[in-house]
């Protein structure tokens, strides 16, 4: 009798355990998880001195006062496919979207690079059909040589991309012209996994919502739309200026410091 009636009190016990559980699976919003969705994030190394060291030194760049003589450059560059359509897509009209075929056809990939002079509110953009070490240094020839000819030097901002290296202009210029190149670059490398601090990096995004959401299959064409999108924006001279500092840093982002 006594196990009985402790079975029976085990029982029921067991049985509503169970479809909680059931329950809580077949609803899991009610528990605050989302299992259909993800977010992709840039996460930081936790306690990490190499990280704040470059973030650090990027926040002070950032602050420095404007210098026309020496420009503070930030640059960054992101693949690019290069898609056609496999049908001719239906207009759009009134009470109906414009239909896209889901299927497409693929005409290669590019890369595209983007330099922009926060300060100025001044932006250069266009695709190249690589991005070697030689489409590096070639893009850096003409940022010290035509867009900025007269300055001392020009401070640049950018990721730690294997070809964003120094050796790159000795690979695509003779050893004189390499020099000269290199002698009036500043470089400031982003943290690994601190992408957010690049600049460049947000208005890249920025042209890939206003530029590139539909499809484009030639590499004319693509970079015919990056330099309307380029004017577009010169002509607002929009500036942007990072209120992010190095203070800000040490309070929001303490748990990345060793010793705090």
């Amino acid at each position: 009798m006594v196990a009985a009636a402790a079975g029976e009190t085990r029982g029921p016990h067991r049985r509503d355990r169970a479809a909680g559980s059931l329950h809580d699976r077949s609803d899991p919003e009610k528990r605050g998880l989302r299992p259909h969705l993800k977010a992709c994030w840039t996460i930081p190394p936790k306690a990490n001195g190499e990280f704040v060291a470059r973030m650090e030194d990027v926040l002070e760049v950032y602050h420095r006062p404007y210098d026309p003589a020496v420009p503070v450059v930030c640059m960054d560059e992101k693949p690019y496919q290069l898609l056609g359509h496999a049908r001719d897509p239906i207009p759009a009209c009134p009470g109906h979207d414009l239909k896209e075929d889901s299927e497409y056809v693929r005409h290669g990939t590019c890369s595209i690079f983007v330099w922009v002079e926060p300060l100025a509110g001044r932006r250069r953009v266009d695709a190249r059909a690589q991005r070697t070490r030689i489409d590096w240094a070639t893009e850096i020839d003409q940022l010290l040589n035509v867009d900025y000819p007269d300055a001392q030097r020009v401070v640049l901002v950018m990721d730690n991309l294997n070809t964003h290296t120094l050796g790159s202009l000795y690979e695509a210029f003779e050893p004189a012209k390499a020099r000269a190149l290199a002698e009036r670059l500043e470089i400031h490398y982003t943290p690994k996994h601190g992408s957010w601090l690049n600049i460049a990096e947000i208005e890249l995004s920025a042209l890939t919502r206003q530029c590139l959401t539909r499809r484009i299959d030639d590499l004319d064409i693509l970079n015919t739309e990056l330099a309307a999108w380029q004017a577009a924006t010169n002509d607002d001279e929009r500036q942007v200026r990072w209120q992010f500092t190095t203070t800000d840093a040490r309070i929001k982002l303490h748990h990345l410091y060793p010793n705090t």
